[in-house]
């Protein structure tokens, strides 16, 4: 459809004469009718009826006229959408459940009236090209590359250790204890099917079971969260890693439990990451947002990959 001619229906209704449509389009009163008649060959329907007083809505034009305003409303939120400095900050989160996201929902807590657009990309090395594209604003990773080395263009910014707590089954040796040191861990089967060889938490797992010695298997088909906890909830040998802001929601039966690792706490290293010419006015209000809000840890001892 037209939304030209749309837009010219809306003004016409509004004014109630085709010459003053005209005035505010800054076109000549034939385009103004050429677009109405368009429009209403387009519906199948007259919209108009001429009177001496101007134009006048018939029924059919009544009925299209809310309709009309919002594909116009549509319009907009549309350009928008995209258009800098108006549409949403964009910021991948990496997933839904996990701590990028919960700290993103306190910034939108902490200022309800700064629109978010939240996107899940898979890929570190295609959220950094789609922030350099400006596609997306910024993102959460955990930067593996030696040193930190980005490109020159790309900010980043360490945010958020979050520490790696052990969830396991009602029935597990380790169930009953309210921590355990990593090398606490020796012997006992973690099982993280979740893990896809190359991304940036297969990197951090490979580097913690390499440090102390752990067993991290990552063998078997990912069917999800959900499954996951269900064979966790049912083992007896059986554990997995997650993050402590990791959101997990389980039936009350399973009686899964979480433990704090200890002495040293392994931590992700969430940062991050943006364009340093990005000029979206509430990238900056973010970027405050997490650093003046950035905890330190009580547990002085704390463990990263020699990466981080």
């Amino acid at each position: 459809m037209d939304l030209d001619a749309v837009r010219t229906f809306v003004i016409v209704a509004d004014a109630g004469r085709f010459q003053d449509a005209a005035v505010e389009l800054s076109i000549t009163q034939q385009g103004v009718s050429k677009r109405i008649a368009a429009l209403e060959k387009r519906l199948g329907a007259r919209l108009f009826t001429r009177t001496a007083r101007g134009a006048k809505l018939t029924i059919d034009g009544q009925a299209f006229l809310p309709h009309a305003r919002e594909l116009l409303r549509a319009e907009e939120r549309a350009i928008n959408s995209v258009r800098p400095g108006r549409r949403a900050l964009r910021v991948d989160v990496i997933g839904r459940r996990l701590a990028p996201a919960s700290l993103l929902r306190d910034f939108h807590r902490a200022h309800p009236g700064i629109e978010l657009d939240v996107v899940t990309l898979f890929d570190a090395d295609a959220a950094i090209d789609a922030v350099r594209s400006g596609t997306i604003d910024a993102t959460f990773r955990a930067v593996t590359t030696p040193g930190g080395h980005l490109p020159d263009d790309i900010g980043v910014a360490r945010v958020f250790d979050e520490p790696v707590q052990l969830l396991t089954g009602p029935a597990h040796e380790l169930a009953g204890v309210r921590a355990v040191t990593p090398t606490g861990l020796v012997g006992h089967r973690i099982w993280m099917p979740g893990i896809v060889p190359g991304t940036e938490w297969a990197a951090y797992y490979e580097a913690l079971a390499t440090a102390f010695a752990l067993t991290i298997e990552i063998t078997g088909p990912d069917f999800g969260t959900e499954p996951l906890l269900d064979t966790i909830a049912d083992s007896r040998s059986l554990a997995t890693l997650v993050g402590e802001r990791t959101r997990l929601v389980w039936p009350a039966d399973q009686g899964l439990r979480r433990i704090a690792v200890k002495d040293p706490t392994p931590v992700y290293p969430h940062s991050l990451l943006w364009h340093r010419d990005n000029p979206h006015p509430t990238l900056a209000a973010l970027r405050h947002h997490l650093f003046s809000g950035r905890l330190e840890h009580s547990d002085a001892a704390l463990w990263t990959p020699a990466w981080a």
